[in-house]
């Protein structure tokens, strides 16, 4: 989460620590009047704008160069219409407050990520998903937007097929401020889940029986190891159970406590990664919990790491992770975090990772401090193969070229983009190099 104190301070830092910046003007404003004020003085002025979010992204999408804008207090539900069952917050809302907020209307978000530090508006502008092939993206369960364009514009959009709508989907803060948005909610539910190992040659053979089967699954393969971890989980009715409190804590010292220790150790001796890895492999824990949705869906992330992602078509789903147990089982990388494999239902939106094709993501991760270059650069080269298109918000290497194969609408997007922020306010130094723009 961002830190209020080094943003006062006027300094930037990502949640990670690979992305930092000095010598910013800090921003909290508290109301919409406020934004419009300032925004359109920049306007008039000159110069360049940077909504940070919570500083979740491992990439530099959220780092300012001068003026950084937190929303932290605009936070908090705006509205909820329980017929509809449509539930408006402002968009520096964290989305760990979102769930205990809504379960007092008996309502949910249809889907969550697993981690829940970010804000509403920096995680439906970079993509932020959780898993199930008949589920989307948070992004694609809002249905209004209202954002501060360029101009110092309070713009009101309701979701449709139009361009801006398209573009809003996943903006990258490039249209805006998103000061609130308007999500489709779901009746409140509980979830179960199931944790337990399957071997990797299982996983080959049945992964798309188990991906039609569950509404949530995901799978954790250890780099070298035949033992991967699957979770699954299953909606099931409010029944006012919860995780018992020893199992609570079990899972949070194996997680994090003796996860850190063993990444420690990793840091300092990286010959220790292979065996390691292959302690974690057989130290996951087998077992179920349930509980409401918002409870279940994220985790605690207390063991700094960079990460990459790639979406490829859920056709390529196993000869990608075929690929990448035939490599890494010989260890020539330096790493024992887990590969995060999740999957998703296609969706529009011009810069949606989907491209409208049924996903699977592949999360690679690297202990904090540890060299990520060598591992890193060998997953890129791997997922241009698969013509993997990365997460925004995740470290990548991404330039024009690539864009403009990966998302054949970003003229599109651009054009939008031109449209509400004419005076390219919201464009950063990292942003004119990607899309080429003076």
């Amino acid at each position: 989460m961002l830190s209020i104190k080094k943003m006062r301070q006027g300094r930037f830092e990502n949640w990670a620590g690979n992305v930092k910046k000095e010598g910013c003007t800090p921003h909290e404003p508290q109301t919409i009047e406020e934004i419009c004020t300032f925004v359109s003085q920049v306007y008039e002025k000159g110069g360049m704008i940077r909504s940070v979010g919570a500083a979740h992204s491992f990439s530099p999408v959220a780092k300012p160069e001068q003026h950084l804008v937190s929303l932290h207090h605009m936070r908090g539900l705006l509205d909820v219409d329980a017929v509809t069952q449509q539930a408006t917050f402002w968009g520096g809302t964290y989305l760990h407050e979102v769930g205990p907020i809504l379960a007092r209307y008996n309502l949910a978000l249809e889907n969550m990520g697993d981690i829940a530090e970010q804000t509403i508006a920096g995680a439906i502008s970079t993509g932020t998903h959780g898993t199930g092939l008949k589920l989307t993206s948070l992004s694609n369960q809002v249905v209004k937007w209202g954002f501060i364009d360029g101009q110092g514009k309070l713009q009101e959009v309701t979701r449709s097929s139009d361009a801006l709508s398209q573009s809003l989907h996943l903006s990258l803060g490039l249209l805006g401020v998103i000061v609130y948005v308007t999500f489709q909610a779901v009746p409140l539910y509980e979830l179960q889940y199931v944790s337990r190992h399957v071997d990797v040659a299982d996983t080959l053979k049945n992964a798309h029986l188990i991906t039609q089967a569950h509404r949530h699954a995901e799978w954790f393969y250890f780099p070298g190891q035949k033992k991967m971890q699957l979770k699954t989980m299953r909606q099931v009715e409010p029944s006012n159970q919860s995780e018992p409190y020893i199992q609570h804590q079990i899972d949070q010292f194996i997680e994090n406590t003796l996860f850190q220790a063993l990444s420690t150790t990793c840091k300092w001796y990286p010959k220790a990664t292979k065996w390691v890895s292959e302690l974690a492999a057989n130290a996951v824990p087998n077992g179920r919990k349930r509980g409401l949705s918002y409870e279940i869906f994220p985790s605690k992330r207390q063991v700094r790491f960079v990460e990459i992602e790639y979406a490829v078509a859920i056709e390529q789903m196993t000869a990608v992770l075929e690929e990448i147990h035939f490599v890494l089982k010989s260890h020539p990388f330096a790493v024992h975090f887990p590969i995060e494999i999740r999957v998703a239902k296609g969706e529009s939106g011009f810069l949606s990772p989907t491209q409208e094709q049924d996903t699977a993501y592949f999360a690679f991760h690297m202990y904090q401090g540890m060299d990520e270059e060598p591992y890193f650069k060998w997953v890129h080269t791997l997922m241009k193969k698969y013509k993997g298109r990365p997460h925004f918000g995740k470290m990548n290497e991404l330039d024009y070229e690539q864009l403009q194969q990966a998302y054949p609408q970003l003229p599109l997007f651009l054009e939008e983009r031109q449209k509400v922020d004419p005076q390219g306010v919201f464009l950063t130094p990292y942003f004119k190099e990607l899309f080429q723009l003076t």
